[in-house]
C-alpha cells in the first residue's frame, strides 16, 4: 500500500457526526444506534466489501494470469457451494446455509476483486510499453493529468521536482513508432510550468521512461525536464476551483503565517503555504490528516447544510437535495481528483442513509461504496488514504454509537460523550494502520485530536464560506477568514504542544506485521472487554502502565542521559552532533538534510538555546536542515568555512542566519571559541586544499572540541588530502582524541596514519539506512576496531550519546529509529 498523500503521515478522524436512536438527535440509555435494544450491525454486505479489496490489494501485486487463476479457482468453489445451498447435492442444515451463503458471497467478492484487477494489470503490462520502459526509451507522450502536482523536492540548490499523476493516451518513440496506450504514469519534472497545471488539463511532454515501483497501476515513470505542451483549457469546474482557491489564499493573506497557511489546508488540502514548523508539529501530534480533504470535510460541510435544513425544518428527501447540492459545490472547490471523489463517495454514506430514514442502512452503504469504488480504480485497494477513510467511517458507525450510549448511561452529558466516543472510535479503527504505516502507536493522538474537535467545524465551514464569497465580495472573505483564522490558531496551539510532549509515542513494529498485531490485539481486546472482570482487569492495568512506566520514561530513562558531553543525532544520511554546554543549551555542528529531523533531536535533547551553530561543509547533507535548528530557538553565531562551495549550500545558510538576524562569520585554523563547559579549537583546514577528489569535502572545517575533560574530534567530511595535510601541521598527539566523529559518513576516503594519530575510545558514524554510497567502508570500521574504539552507528543505533560518570566514559543509545517515518 502506498499513501496517496506527499509525506504527510495520516492520524485519527476528526469528529463526525454519529448516528443517534431516534430523528430527534436524543440517544436512549440501553439502545444501540439503531434505536432497538441490543440491535446487531447489518454486515450482510460487509464480507463481499472486504474480499473485493483484499483481492485487489493481491492482484496489485500479482500477474493478470495469476489473479485469473485466483479468480477462477474461486468462481468454482462458489458455484460448487451454490449447488450444495440450494439443496441440488444434498440437505444442508439452517445454519451451515446460513453461513454458507456469506461464504458464497466472500468468493463472489473473490471473483470480482481479481478478475476487474486482472484486466487492469494487464494493460498496465501491455508488452509495447513494457519495452519501451526496459529500453529507457525518450519518448513524447500525450496525457491527461489525473491530480493536482505535487512538489516533492525543493530547495538547497536541487531543482524543484513536482510529481503529476498523469494517464497516456499516445506514447511516440524517437524513431516515430506510435503506441496507443491509456495506461497511468508518474511524471517527474523539473520545469516550474508544471505546477501550474490542472487535473483534466490535455497536454504533451518529453522525457526518458523508467519503471515504477510496482503494487498500484502505473505502467511507467516519465523523466522530463521541459516544459510540457498543453492543448486547450483546463475543463470549466476545474478553473472554476482554482478561482475560488485563489480567492481564498488572497483572503489569507493579511492572517499570521501559520494561521494563514493552515487555513486553506484545512478547507481544501491547499498546503502551498504551510509552515514546515506547523506540519512538523501536525504530523508529530497525529493531525495531519486535518490538512488533507478527507471524508470528515465532507462530512463537515454537509452536516452545516443539514443542520440548517433541519432548523428550517426541511423534510428527509429535501435535506438530502440540499446535502447534495453542497456536496457537488465542495466537490469543485477542493477539485474533483480521484480523492476528493473518493472523500465525498464515503461522505455520501450518510446522505443515503438520511434519504431512507434507516440509520442501519449507513453500514450496508459503505460496504457498497468500498466494493464499487475498488472495482472502478482498483489501485485504491492499495492506498493508504482510502483504508483510513473507510476504516474511520466504520468506527464511527460500529463503535462510537454504543461507546457514546455506555458512556450516557453511565450519566456522562450528552455532548461530552458524543465528544469522548468520536474521536476514540476513529482512532483504535484507524490505530492499526497508523501502526504500519509510521512504526509508532500514539499516546497524544486522540487527546490532541479531542482538544482541536471544537475548532475544526468553525474553521471549516468559515473557510468554505469565504472562499465561496471571495470572488463577489473580497473584503467580506477576509473578514471571514479572519473569523476562521481563531479556530485555526487553536488547532496550531495544540499541535505545537502536543508535538513537544514527553513519551507521546510508543515504538511498535512498522509494516504488515505490525499493523496486523495490533489488529489482532485491538479486535481481542473489544471482544473481550464485553465481561465486566474483563474490563476491570483492563481498566487497572491500563493505569498501572500509565502511573508505572510514564513517570520512568519522564524522569528516569529521560533522554538525554544524564552527563551527556556529546549526542549524535540520527538524521539519516548526514551529519548532526550537539555538544553539551549546559542546561537547555548546546553547540550544534552542521544540521542534516531535513529541518524537521534536527529539529525533532534538538527538542529530545532539550535544547532551546545555541550559542554556536558550526557549518563544516556546504553539502545538502549538511545545511538541508539548518532552518530546523533555528525553529523556537536562539542562535547566537554561526561559523561557516571560509570554502563557499556549493553556492546552494551557502546560500541556504545565509538565509537562515538572517532570518534570524544572526551574524554569519569564517575562522581561520587556530581560532577558538568558550562558552559553559565548551572549549574548542579550529584545527583544519590547516591550508586551502585545491584540485582534491572533492574540494568542498576537503576544506571541512575540522574541530576539537573539550567538554568537562572529554576531547572530541569533529572532522566533516575530510577526505585523505585534508587529513594528510592536518596530519603535517599538527603537534605530536595534537590529535588525540576519546571520541571521534568518523569522517564523510565512514566512507574508504580515509587515511589510516589520520585514523591511527587519533586512536579513539569512541567512534561514532553518523549516516543513512541503506544509502546508494557504500557507508560505512568496512575496512575502516575495521581499523578503528582493532585500535580499540567502540564503534557506534546512526543508522543501526539511533542517537548516540557520550556521557561521563564516576566509572569514565560511557555510551548510550537511543535506538534505532526510521527518521523519514516521522
Amino acid at each position: 500500500m502506498r499513501n496517496h498523500r506527499d509525506g504527510q503521515r495520516p492520524g485519527p478522524a476528526p469528529k463526525a457526526a454519529v448516528p443517534t436512536a431516534s430523528g430527534d438527535g436524543r440517544a436512549h440509555p440501553g439502545r444501540s444506534a439503531a434505536g432497538t435494544p441490543a440491535d446487531p450491525p447489518d454486515l450482510r454486505l460487509a464480507g463481499l466489501a472486504v474480499a473485493v479489496w483484499l483481492a485487489a490489494l493481491a492482484g496489485l501485486y500479482l500477474s493478470a494470469r495469476a489473479s485469473l487463476l485466483v479468480a477462477a479457482i474461486a468462481a468454482v468453489l462458489a458455484a460448487a457451494g451454490g449447488v450444495y445451498l440450494s439443496g441440488l447435492l444434498g440437505r444442508p442444515r439452517a445454519a451451515v446455509r446460513r453461513y454458507g451463503w456469506a461464504a458464497i458471497a466472500v468468493l463472489l467478492g473473490v471473483v470480482c476483486g481479481a478478475s476487474v484487477t486482472a484486466a487492469r494489470v494487464a494493460a498496465r503490462d501491455a508488452t509495447p510499453v513494457r519495452a519501451l520502459v526496459e529500453e529507457r526509451a525518450t519518448v513524447t507522450v500525450d496525457l491527461v493529468v489525473r491530480d493536482d502536482p505535487r512538489l516533492v523536492r525543493s530547495g538547497s540548490g536541487r531543482p524543484a521536482t513536482f510529481l503529476v499523476a498523469a494517464e497516456s493516451t499516445r506514447i511516440t518513440g524517437l524513431d516515430g513508432h506510435r503506441v496507443e496506450a491509456q495506461v497511468r504514469m508518474l511524471v517527474l519534472a523539473t520545469d516550474p510550468a508544471w505546477r501550474a497545471l490542472l487535473p483534466g488539463q490535455r497536454l504533451t511532454a518529453e522525457g526518458r521512461l523508467a519503471a515504477p515501483r510496482g503494487g498500484d497501476l502505473t505502467a511507467a515513470v516519465l523523466w522530463s525536464t521541459r516544459s510540457p505542451v498543453s492543448h486547450g483549457s483546463p475543463p470549466g469546474l476545474q478553473r472554476a476551483a482554482g478561482v475560488l482557491r485563489a480567492g481564498l489564499q488572497e483572503a489569507c493573506e493579511p492572517l499570521p503565517e501559520e494561521r494563514g497557511g493552515l487555513l486553506p489546508g484545512l478547507v481544501v488540502g491547499d498546503t502551498s503555504r504551510l509552515p514546515d514548523s506547523v506540519r512538523e508539529d501536525f504530523l508529530d501530534t497525529g493531525m495531519t490528516h486535518l490538512t488533507a480533504v478527507s471524508g470528515s470535510n465532507v462530512a463537515i460541510v454537509v452536516g452545516a447544510v443539514l443542520l440548517l435544513a433541519r432548523w428550517g425544518r426541511a423534510g428527509p428527501w429535501l435535506a438530502a437535495g440540499l446535502c447534495v447540492v453542497a456536496l457537488v459545490g465542495f466537490v469543485i472547490l477542493v477539485r474533483p481528483s480521484p480523492s476528493v471523489v473518493r472523500a465525498a463517495a464515503m461522505g455520501a454514506i450518510g446522505l443515503a442513509a438520511l434519504a431512507v430514514g434507516r440509520p442501519r442502512a449507513a453500514l450496508p452503504a459503505l460496504a457498497a461504496a468500498v466494493t464499487v469504488l475498488v472495482l472502478v480504480d482498483p489501485e485504491l485497494a492499495g492506498d493508504f488514504g482510502f483504508a483510513l477513510s473507510v476504516l474511520a467511517t466504520g468506527g464511527l458507525l460500529l463503535l462510537a454509537p454504543r461507546w457514546r450510549d455506555a458512556l450516557r448511561r453511565r450519566r456522562v452529558p450528552p455532548g461530552v460523550a458524543e465528544a469522548l466516543a468520536v474521536p476514540a472510535a476513529a482512532q483504535v479503527a484507524c490505530a492499526p494502520v497508523v501502526a504500519g504505516i509510521s512504526g509508532t502507536v500514539s499516546l497524544v493522538a486522540v487527546p490532541a485530536n479531542l482538544l482541536v474537535a471544537p475548532a475544526i467545524a468553525p474553521a471549516t465551514v468559515l473557510g468554505v464560506v469565504a472562499a465561496a464569497l471571495s470572488p463577489l465580495w473580497p473584503a467580506g472573505a477576509e473578514f471571514l477568514a479572519w473569523l476562521a483564522s481563531w479556530p485555526a490558531w487553536w488547532l496550531v496551539t495544540v499541535a505545537h504542544y502536543g508535538a513537544r510532549a514527553p513519551a507521546g509515542a510508543l515504538p511498535w513494529p512498522a509494516g504488515v506485521g505490525g499493523a496486523l498485531l495490533l489488529a489482532g490485539l485491538t479486535l481481542a481486546l473489544l471482544v473481550a472487554v464485553r465481561r465486566r472482570v474483563v474490563r476491570r482487569l483492563v481498566a487497572v492495568t491500563a493505569v498501572a502502565a500509565v502511573l508505572g512506566a510514564l513517570p520512568v520514561r519522564l524522569v528516569a530513562a529521560g533522554w538525554p542521559p544524564a552527563g551527556w558531553v556529546v549526542v549524535a543525532c540520527a538524521v539519516g544520511q548526514g551529519d548532526a552532533l550537539v555538544l553539551s554546554v549546559g542546561p537547555g543549551r548546546g553547540v550544534v555542528v552542521d544540521a542534516g538534510a531535513e529541518p524537521g529531523v534536527v529539529d525533532r533531536c534538538l527538542r529530545r535533547i532539550g535544547i532551546r538555546e545555541v550559542p554556536l551553530l558550526v557549518i563544516s561543509h556546504f553539502h545538502h547533507d549538511h545545511v538541508g536542515g539548518v532552518a530546523g535548528v533555528f525553529r523556537g530557538r536562539r542562535v547566537a553565531t554561526v561559523l561557516a568555512p571560509s570554502w563557499s562551495e556549493p553556492a546552494f549550500g551557502r546560500d541556504l545558510v545565509q538565509v537562515a542566519a538572517a532570518a534570524g538576524s544572526v551574524e554569519m562569520v569564517s575562522a581561520p585554523a587556530g581560532w577558538g571559541y568558550r562558552a559553559g563547559a565548551v572549549e574548542l579549537t579550529v584545527v583544519g583546514p590547516p591550508v586551502p586544499l585545491r584540485g582534491t577528489r572533492s574540494d568542498p569535502n576537503n576544506n571541512s572545517l575540522v574541530l576539537l572540541a573539550t567538554v568537562n575533560g572529554v576531547r572530541i574530534l569533529l572532522t566533516g567530511d575530510a577526505e585523505i588530502e585534508e587529513q594528510q595535510a592536518l596530519l603535517d601541521h599538527a603537534p605530536a598527539d595534537g590529535l588525540r582524541a576519546h571520541v571521534l566523529k568518523v569522517a564523510h559518513h565512514g566512507s574508504a576516503y580515509q587515511d589510516p596514519a589520520f585514523l591511527d594519530a587519533i586512536r579513539p575510545l569512541v567512534a561514532v558514524v553518523p549516516v543513512g539506512r541503506e544509502n546508494t554510497y557504500g557507508h560505512p567502508d568496512a575496512s575502516v570500521l575495521g581499523r578503528l576496531a582493532r585500535g580499540g574504539a567502540r564503534i557506534l552507528r546512526t543508522d543501526l543505533d539511533g542517537d548516540v550519546a557520550v556521557v561521563t560518570g564516576p566509572s569514565g566514559l560511557a555510551v548510550v543509545t537511543r535506538g534505532a529509529e526510521d527518521p523519514t517515518r516521522r
